[in-house]
């Protein structure tokens, strides 16, 4: 399973500076990050339809990950643990939007299924402020993703034999919940009602749970092992929606629609790959 690479998976992910966490919490992701075989997030993502393939299928991790993405920003250790229980739980919740029943009832039995919601409710239970530092989205990056972001922290890196292709934004904390702020003023401004003013307000409450000194990164993940480099070069989407954006703030509909129009036929193209053959 080591060499497959899973491709449709993105990722939003806040690291947090490591004075953020409790004792004896601190103390493990300082020894960890001292580590030089740290997993990466085709790891984490390979272990979890792993663990679908048994009968019955586990559909959540029976033990919570000691794992996590660590990087140093400004010679602060930042740490985003990978918390897999909680992500599970809740894609899981989230799946029945996704597949028809039979299909789900297929892939996952029923009463699989009742079993891993009686753990979560017990487990909310004795940990009611929990969240995960990771969200995650299938065969696309969200649109309202690329508004905490700027194309200047834009990194793309087109791979080589030794190393994989990359396609990254990271941003602090401060920056990020700005833009979220901007954005929802000029969309309300604009509009009354719109999934992305949804989205956004959810992000940005999302983003509020985590120290201000955080660092929040947009990766591409899998994704860049399906599409060309020539697509991967020419994506410059929080430009565009950064332009739409002012465009709205400027009173320009028609400029604003146009970098709409661009966003979607890119990511609708992206999308398409989920059903082809």
């Amino acid at each position: 399973m080591s060499s497959v690479i899973v491709p449709y998976a993105s990722y939003l992910r806040v690291y947090e500076p490591l004075a953020a966490f409790p004792e004896p919490e601190r103390g493990h992701w300082s020894r960890y990050a001292e580590r030089s075989d740290r997993p990466s997030y085709q790891d984490e993502l390979r272990r979890s339809l792993a663990d679908l393939l048994p009968t019955p299928p586990v559909p959540v991790p029976v033990h919570e990950s000691g794992d996590a993405f660590v990087v140093e920003a400004d010679g602060v250790l930042c740490v985003c643990p990978w918390r897999t229980r909680l992500r599970g739980w809740q894609a899981l919740r989230e799946l029945g939007g996704e597949l028809p029943p039979p299909v789900l009832d297929a892939v996952l039995p029923p009463v699989v299924r009742r079993q891993a919601a009686q753990d979560h409710e017990r487990w909310l239970a004795r940990n009611p402020d929990a969240r995960p530092w990771i969200r995650s989205a299938t065969w696309h990056v969200p649109l309202t993703w690329f508004v905490l972001v700027s194309d200047e922290e834009r990194t793309y890196e087109k791979g080589s034999p030794e190393a994989a292709p990359l396609l990254r934004y990271r941003t602090p904390m401060v920056q990020a919940r700005r833009r979220v702020a901007r954005g929802l003023r000029a969309l309300r401004d604009a509009v009354d009602e719109s999934p992305l003013i949804d989205g956004l307000v959810d992000v940005g409450r999302w983003l509020e749970e985590f120290h201000p000194r955080s660092l929040v990164e947009l990766d591409y993940g899998g994704l860049v092992h399906v599409l060309p480099a020539e697509q991967l070069d020419g994506d410059h989407s929080a430009a565009d929606v950064a332009e739409g954006i002012e465009a709205l703030r400027g009173g320009d509909a028609t400029a604003a629609g146009e970098a709409y129009g661009r966003l979607v036929a890119r990511w609708r193209a992206v999308r398409d790959r989920r059903s082809a053959n």
